[in-house]
């Protein structure tokens, strides 16, 4: 598996990523290739869980378990028939228990969380999102609406005891940080790897050559500035894809670097067909797996 020293800055090609994909047992089950829980979605972006969910599958994860108020499960049910749905128990319809639904997460002992795409921000989540990251050491994936959480919880990284990969986009990182991401690359990558060193969290600065930065220093970069990956959902896959590599085994910074890999490959080989606008997020999932599939055939 490829290594790059603590401090060191990596070109994320497909040279250094093909070192990290996660091995495949041909022996294996379901259960060997990692379970995941989505707590993501809401009444109003019922599909970012479902795209999220989506591509966790198509990312490899042996289960993938959608977790939302149990009023809200009519609304899943059926959607995306690979996945399981959990209701979350409520103390009023879309109110969810933070300590019951702390505790029905924890019952189904998932490899990886994701949390956040299309979450209602709300007090009751607020409360979630800090039981699950003190209370549980399952690394999580902590997107959109869960970031925008955190942003107004005061110091919540000294409260946390899972490893992290934060995924915020321009607008979420200045929300977090109080700091805004900076015009030129060498800013976007000396921001990112700021907020890695004071969150102890591995964060994902999204956009055009997106920056994923380590605790310890290291800090990669994409190479891929594709205008057609900037539609509604291309975040919640990515959520999705980076979850699922880390239920297989992927340390935390290299299911980032893979998944952030894999979704702008897959952008790119939907922009060969469609140019440079028109992608459908829900297109990604089924890419990035082709584009996995690319990546492990050449290392053949």
């Amino acid at each position: 598996m490829a290594q790059a020293e603590a401090g060191a800055s990596i070109d994320l090609d497909a040279a250094y990523c093909r070192g990290l994909l996660p091995r495949r047992d041909p022996l294996g089950h379901k259960f060997s290739f990692g379970t995941i829980v989505c707590v993501a979605g809401s009444l109003d972006y019922a599909g970012a869980a479902l795209m999220t969910a989506l591509a966790a599958a198509r990312g490899g994860a042996g289960l993938v378990t959608i977790a939302v108020p149990d009023s809200l499960r009519p609304i899943f049910a059926g959607r995306l028939p690979e996945s399981i749905l959990l209701g979350l128990p409520e103390t009023a319809p879309e109110i969810v228990d933070p300590g019951g639904a702390l505790e029905e997460i924890r019952a189904r002992r998932p490899s990886a969380l994701v949390i956040g795409p299309g979450l209602k921000e709300t007090e009751d989540y607020r409360q979630l999102i800090g039981l699950l990251l003190g209370h549980v050491d399952t690394p999580a994936v902590v997107d959109a609406g869960a970031i925008n959480l955190l942003a107004g919880s005061g110091e919540w990284w000294t409260r946390s005891t899972a490893p992290l990969v934060l995924t915020p986009h321009a607008g979420e990182f200045e929300r977090l940080t109080g700091r805004q991401v900076g015009s030129s690359d060498r800013e976007r990558a000396d921001r990112a790897g700021q907020a890695a060193r004071q969150f102890g969290a591995i964060v994902i600065l999204k956009g055009a050559r997106t920056v994923i930065a380590n605790p310890d220093g290291r800090v990669a970069v994409s190479s891929f500035a594709n205008p057609a990956l900037a539609t509604a959902g291309s975040g919640d896959v990515l959520a999705g894809l980076i979850g699922a590599l880390i239920a297989q085994g992927a340390k935390p910074f290299d299911a980032a670097c893979l998944g952030v890999y894999l979704h702008g490959r897959a952008g790119e080989r939907l922009s060969f067909r469609y140019g440079d606008a028109g992608i459908l997020a829900t297109e990604l999932p089924a890419e990035a797996a082709l584009a996995r599939h690319e990546l492990a055939a050449h290392s053949a």
